[in-house]
């Protein structure tokens, strides 16, 4: 339209307003967009919204899990890295943080799967019936717990109702167990049981196939022996398997007096 509208009367505007309203037009449009919903009025008393904290995956708390024991230089400061991280969500149900036992200063290190219900009241790894078992099964070779072998398992926490660890747990406790070996510096490694085996020597093959065999461990250029072995709690289930049990402690035994030449 050729008139200039601040030329018009007022009636005239009116009226021009009003014929757009007759021809079906209820909003103008501007130069620039504007945002409706964030002008219009908040109703009193909305809650303000709640930020979310993000949730890291298993791969990136595993990063924090290995920053917090990277500069641990003995056991004992190990100990403590891994009592003061909450990454783990089994910390939280756990009784204790079962960290080892047996003796230090040994060359001979057992690892297990993860703590068991006594395991996790007691605090020490393979308490009472599997570590009477244990006990008994290295006892047969010529091995005691106090002097000849170190032991602790792959997880410091009890999963709730001793069920398997998930692959998201041991992702997450996997640099605590590599850090562990660093620091004790085994001559021999025993693996007790399936998870423990796949976790340590990266496998997904079934503890019947790996066991009875020779493996390798590497860590720091050094390549360490080792040797899968059937969990005391598979044992006490599967009696049969003693046998096997017997053969692989004799095979092991064998190696330890071919070392001490």
């Amino acid at each position: 339209m050729d008139n200039d509208i601040e030329h018009m009367e007022n009636q005239d505007i009116a009226a021009h307003l009003q014929w757009y309203l007759d021809s079906g037009v209820d909003e103008v449009t501007g130069d620039e967009t504007l945002d409706w919903f964030a002008l219009a009025p908040k109703p009193k008393g909305t809650p303000t919204p709640i930020l979310k904290t993000p949730v890291l995956s298993p791969e990136n708390i595993a990063r924090e899990a290995t920053l917090a024991v990277s500069n641990c230089t003995s056991l004992t400061e190990l100990k403590q890295a891994i009592t003061a991280f909450d990454g783990c969500s089994l910390k939280k149900l756990a009784t204790h943080t079962v960290f080892s036992d047996g003796n230090p200063d040994s060359k001979v290190m057992l690892i297990g799967d993860a703590p068991g219900a006594d395991d996790d009241r007691d605090g020490i790894p393979f308490a009472r019936e599997h570590g009477q078992l244990l006990d008994k099964m290295f006892e047969a070779i010529g091995l005691q717990r106090d002097k000849d072998f170190y032991i602790t398992n792959i997880l410091p926490w009890r999963p709730p109702g001793n069920r398997a660890p998930s692959a998201e747990e041991i992702t997450i406790c996997l640099p605590f167990i590599k850090r562990h070996v660093e620091l004790f510096d085994p001559e021999l490694i025993i693996l007790l049981g399936g998870v423990s085996a796949n976790s340590i020597l990266e496998t997904d093959s079934n503890i019947t196939r790996l066991r009875g065999k020779w493996h390798e461990y590497e860590i720091q250029g050094r390549k360490i022996p080792v040797f899968p072995l059937f969990h005391p709690a598979y044992l006490l289930k599967q009696p049969k398997a003693k046998g096997d049990a017997w053969r692989d402690l004799q095979n092991i035994k064998a190696r330890l007096e071919d070392k001490s030449q």
